[in-house]
């Protein structure tokens, strides 16, 4: 089994005491099965689940931002992977535009 670095501090200097994976260099104990329960969530418009590879839709047209282009209602677009973050949490290819950032609350899954 290979031991995840530390996620306060990154470091791989870390060891495993029963059921708790502690760090050394910034005595950061944590458990890894409560990490991934706790892990990011995206949620859809409709309160689903989103995950990455998955075929959403657009709900509403969206300007791009700095550009004049304008994102269609129904557009389709496929998550390629899912950021934390405030604004935009999804990193989407969108049909016939591209790469773009998208908010999750603007589209529904497919």
């Amino acid at each position: 089994m290979s031991i995840p670095p530390c996620p306060a501090c990154q470091s791989t200097f870390v060891y495993q005491d029963q059921n708790q994976l502690i760090c050394p260099e910034c005595a950061h104990e944590w458990n890894p099965l409560e990490l991934e329960e706790n892990a990011f969530k995206v949620h859809d418009v409709n309160g689903a689940l989103l995950e990455e590879g998955m075929k959403v839709t657009l709900i509403k047209d969206l300007k791009v931002k700095g550009s004049s282009l304008i994102m269609k209602i129904g557009s389709k677009a496929i998550i390629k992977r899912i950021i934390e973050g405030k604004d935009h949490q999804l990193d989407c290819k969108v049909d016939g535009i591209g790469e773009m950032l998208v908010t999750a609350k603007y589209v529904k899954k497919a």
